[in-house]
Formats: structure tokens, sequence, C-alpha cells
């Protein structure tokens, strides 16, 4: 796999007509007793009708502060966010309650938050279309079984189903009300690598199919082998964007091709990649050149004047 890595603009000035989620200096503060923590500091999001990606960071950078932001689980302390056309800060409650249950799909990493346990599969389909007084509830529920390749399993419960099996049932039951993004914290987590693949092939299948966007949120970097496109999420913000795609060499043979973004955002903020940061020792201030077609970073240290490099 080939990798290379650029630099594009984010942030507001790019937002399209039909982006199906856009984030906008997003802020999140959590406040106990007299400590403050800021999860989300100015975040950046587009996500356009359709995708597939991943959404991934380590332990504490923000992403699942945003996975509850964006399904209606927990409101923004400021900036904007529109999912599907609704604005996440103005919903009443019922509004809240409608946008959950017709707007967005969940699959979680434990199973035990996807099923009910004395249900069987096809009743767990049929849950969400029973909420929501849906007539055929049982002709799509088997239908979504073979979408997710479980036909003949329909009558097992939760217990008598494989890990890789359990998610997904979780994935049809998701996409029971025909929601238009399905949001997958860590849906792999618990299963082995053949199981995870067979997972995250469905995932791609449903979103080719059934023409729904779908975000993962993982803290495995590996996830991104399997997605369209990976936002990383460092400190509350964005920092990078991964985009593949496959090429077709002269023998005809197919590899995939990753390039790497850094993320300019809207007020022309990026976070420079940790290992650059560090083999060029950068610290508090650099010091930058324009050339033409390119801004040169340097260290901001004895033997530096502008323009020269003279480590």
């Amino acid at each position: 796999m080939t990798e290379t890595r650029q630099f594009q603009t984010g942030g507001a000035s790019r937002v399209e007509a039909d982006a199906l989620i856009v984030c906008e200096g997003l802020v999140k503060i959590y406040k106990a007793a007299d400590l403050e923590v800021v999860a989300l500091q100015g975040l950046d999001l587009i996500v356009e009708q359709g995708e597939f990606i991943a959404i991934v960071g380590a332990s504490g950078s923000g992403k699942s502060t945003l996975l509850n932001i964006l399904g209606g689980l927990d409101t923004p302390s400021a900036g904007g966010v529109m999912v599907a056309g609704y604005d996440l800060l103005a919903l009443s409650a019922s509004d809240r309650t409608d946008y959950r249950r017709n707007t967005l799909g969940f699959i979680w990493q434990q199973t035990g938050r996807n099923l009910l346990p004395y249900l069987t599969a096809v009743e767990n389909i049929e849950m969400p279309m029973m909420l929501d007084g849906r007539k055929d509830r049982r002709d799509r529920a088997m239908h979504l079984l073979e979408t997710v390749s479980l036909t003949g399993r329909e009558q097992h419960r939760p217990s008598q189903l494989s890990g890789g099996e359990q998610q997904r049932v979780a994935i049809a039951t998701a996409l029971a009300n025909s929601p238009k993004v399905v949001f997958a914290d860590e849906p792999t987590g618990e299963l082995d690598t053949a199981t995870s693949s067979e997972v995250f092939e469905v995932l791609r299948t449903v979103n080719r199919e059934q023409e729904v966007t779908v975000v993962v949120v993982s803290h495995d970097p590996l996830v991104a082998d399997h997605v369209n496109r990976t936002v990383a999420i460092r400190d509350g913000r964005t920092s990078s964007e991964t985009l593949r795609r496959t090429a077709i060499g002269e023998q005809g043979e197919r590899h995939v091709i990753a390039e790497e973004f850094a993320v300019l955002d809207r007020v022309g903020r990026l976070q420079l990649p940790s290992e650059y940061v560090e083999e060029l020792e950068l610290e508090r201030r650099v010091r930058l050149t324009l050339d033409p077609d390119h801004i040169n970073v340097y260290p901001d240290r004895p033997g530096h004047d502008e323009g020269v490099d003279r480590r």
C-alpha cells in the first residue's frame, strides 16, 4: 500500500449543501465540583451522505463525546451541529426522540446493549419497528436477516449465536427503521480478527446496498483498513484525514493508495503529526516562511535564519 501525506483545507468553508453531518467549532466542557474538563476544543467535521468512515483517536481524545453529541445523547457547550437536517442544539424533547428513533441506528461494542436476551433474532429486529408502529415489521426483519447473511437464525436467541452473529443481528436491528446514518461504537472490539473482517464486510454491504451512511468510532487505527475515509481526533480537535482509493497498475493489478491529510480548520489551525514534531524537536513556537506553492516550518532555535535550515 502506498502512503503519502498532504494538506487540505477543512472546516466550514467546504460545507456542501447535501452534507449529512456538519459540526462547526464544537466545544464540550464537563464540570465536576471545581474542575473543568475540555473534551472538545473547536472540532470541525463534515460527513457526506453515503460515506463509510471511521473516527479514530486515543482514549480521552474526544471521540466518545462527539458520538454522544451526534447521537442526541448530549449537547455541546458551544458550536453548531446539524445531522440530516436536524439542528441538534434546537431540538425539543419530542423531536430528539423522533431524531434518535428514525434518523439514527446504533451498534455498540457490548452485545448486551444491542440485543434483548429474551427475544429471538427476528424479534430483536422487529422491536424498533414495533415502537414506531410499523405494520410490515416481520417481512422487513426477515429481509434484513437475509441482508446480514443470517437466514435460518431468526428463532435463535442471542445466547445461541456467536459473537459475530450477534453483531450482525445488531446491524440488522440498527437498520430496522431505515435510518439515515448508523453509528458503530467499537463494533468489533470483542471479536477476533477474522470475525471482525466479516462484520466490516457486512457494514460495507449495507452501506452500499441500503445507501446508509456508516460512521465507525474506534480507538483501533487498524479499523482504517476497512473504510474509505478515516478522521483522526487528537486533543478534542480533528487532526488528520486519510483517504483511500483503489488504483489499477499497468499489469491490471489492484492496489490501495492511502493519502493522509492534515486538516486546516476554519480559523487556520492545524495539528502537525506528532512524529514530525518529535523529529524536528519542535516546541512552543516555530518559524514559518512562505514559498509560492508551500509553507516551510522551522524550529525556533539558534542557527536558523529566516528561510534557511542549518541543522
